[in-house]
């Protein structure tokens, strides 16, 4: 099995942005090469005798992705049938049972991004969208070079290799443990006594693992803040870590939100890890920031605690007059990440700016940044 290659040459600054954007363009799973060293935490887990030596950090990065092109006549039939099939859902009405009108009801609709055949014109078209956004992207951030390389790979398990850095961790007393690992024997008897409390989860290559610092500052504040029967919102909930996090530790109702519909499956599944009914984790496709339709059913007033790990960009917009602010009560919580440490003053600026948000603190771990703040 083939696989195409394409790395961008950017900055270590623009790397988490552009594996962001990529995400939302439907590309599944991206390799991030840099020579930031690795930290002590890095480590962890992770099998090495001996750390590569690398050269001095001099803030490069290559983030590269893999897309799969049909070898053979068959594979082509295929891709084709699913692009078609795609075209019919964003375009066409749909029949009574639901389905676009005028499909066969011998293709299997069930194509996902992990198992996508790309055509060579989609992946042109691809290219060039990403070409306008990182041009785009120019006008915020440093993304260096912003050329793509292509290139070709024999590797048919890249979309697994990733899971041999997800080792179990703590978060206070929380255990974020892969589905496919045990737990870990230091852990077992705190967990029998009930003393650490196990969240199973499977991120699939799209989301993340909750082990990067965005994730943790999160799940720090929502254990500091969540009492207990809360509605929560989570923006832009991708595996599902956060909203699924705040129901274990008490939250009585969680409404989710995220603009990729791949989430759909890892949240289920995730939940079923967790033996937690699907009726109590409402999730939306769509986007709170302009989507009337979106924003109507998240619904207005009604969350005690809200949740948002994404990019500062987005975050500066929630926290505008008439956005975030529309969906919470008077006195509840907003926990924001996602911020890279050369962001912080913009997104400060922005709940300055905003009389009904007050700052109730703000935390760092490595370059990344969590802002807390109570609707007045």
């Amino acid at each position: 099995m083939k696989w195409k290659k394409y790395t961008i040459y950017t900055t270590t600054e623009a790397e988490d942005i552009i594996s962001a954007m990529l995400n939302e363009l439907g590309v599944e799973g991206v390799q991030i090469e840099d020579n930031i060293p690795l930290s002590e935490e890095d480590t962890k887990g992770m099998f090495i005798d001996i750390l590569p030596e690398l050269p001095p950090d001099d803030g490069t990065s290559r983030v590269s992705f893999f897309l799969r092109e049909p070898e053979d006549e068959a594979e082509r039939r295929q891709a084709l049938a699913a692009a078609e099939l795609r075209r019919q859902q964003e375009n066409g009405p749909a029949d009574a049972n639901g389905a676009p009108e005028g499909e066969d009801p011998s293709v299997d609709g069930s194509y996902t991004v992990k198992d996508r055949i790309w055509l060579p014109e989609e992946i042109a078209d691809l290219l060039e969208t990403v070409r306008q956004e990182l041009s785009e992207m120019r006008a915020y951030t440093d993304i260096g070079e912003g050329r793509i390389e292509e290139g070709e790979t024999q590797d048919t398990d890249w979309m697994n290799s990733w899971k041999q850095y997800f080792r179990p961790f703590l978060v206070e007393n929380l255990l974020i443990k892969p589905t496919w690992e045990e737990i870990p024997e230091e852990y077992r008897e705190a967990v029998e006594r009930q003393e650490i409390m196990v969240l199973e989860m499977d991120p699939g290559a799209a989301f993340g693992t909750g082990s990067h610092e965005t994730t943790q500052l999160c799940l720090r504040m929502l254990k500091k803040y969540l009492q207990g029967g809360e509605q929560v919102l989570d923006i832009g909930t991708g595996s599902g870590i956060l909203g699924i996090a705040a129901l274990k530790l008490g939250a009585s109702q969680v409404t989710a939100t995220d603009l990729d519909e791949a989430c759909l499956e890892a949240v289920a599944e995730n939940l079923a890890a967790n033996e937690i009914p699907e009726d109590r984790f409402r999730l939306l496709i769509g986007n709170v920031l302009g989507d009337q339709a979106t924003e109507d059913a998240v619904g207005y007033g009604c969350y005690d605690l809200m949740l948002a790990n994404i990019l500062a960009p987005v975050i500066v917009l929630l926290a505008g007059p008439g956005a975030a602010d529309r969906h919470i009560r008077q006195g509840g919580i907003f926990i924001t990440s996602g911020i890279i440490d050369t962001r912080e003053a913009e997104v400060l600026e922005a709940f300055s700016q905003n009389p009904a948000w007050e700052v109730l603190e703000v935390n760092h771990q490595g370059e990344w940044v969590n802002v807390t703040a109570r609707r007045r």
